[in-house]
């Protein structure tokens, strides 16, 4: 069941749109603000509070990389598989990644704190390799500024 407050956030958006159908994206970024991910059954309460079809609005969910349909970990890493950061070493830092976290794409450390995931293309391409923790841009990727950058995520 949405928590009051979400709730509330979603029907603050309504005023935006000019369907309710349109907050779609918006209210599964405030449910997902405040759970994390978005579960099976916030997506039937989302869907019944904006009066659409559960598929209709799961086929959204899916299409947008950034809805989690499933639990993530504290900070979750998008390693940018553009065409430029491969030409630039992503495939040695996705390496880097994988080692030194223990994980590989779509999964999350032991300690819930990393979870890994591709992402198409961060627009950063004259910094590549890039990733982004967070919402936070991390440009030009060598193995030491990885190591870096994961430490100051607790």
């Amino acid at each position: 069941m949405l928590s009051d407050e979400e709730r509330r956030e979603i029907e603050q958006e309504y005023p935006h749109y000019p369907t309710r159908q349109a907050v779609s994206i918006d209210a599964m970024k405030i449910v997902q603000k405040h759970r994390g991910w978005v579960s099976d059954e916030a997506l039937h309460d989302i869907a019944e509070l904006l009066g659409m079809p559960v598929a209709e609005l799961d086929s959204v969910a899916t299409f947008y990389n950034l809805i989690f349909r499933r639990p993530v970990g504290r900070h979750v890493i998008f390693l940018c598989d553009s065409v430029s950061c491969w030409i630039m070493g992503y495939e040695r830092q996705r390496r880097h990644i994988a080692e030194k976290l223990g994980i590989g794409f779509g999964e999350t450390t032991g300690d819930g704190r990393f979870t890994l995931l591709p992402i198409v293309c961060l627009g950063a391409c004259d910094h590549a390799p890039a990733m982004m923790i967070d919402g936070d841009y991390h440009l030009d990727l060598d193995p030491q500024k990885i190591d870096t950058i994961l430490e100051d995520y607790t």
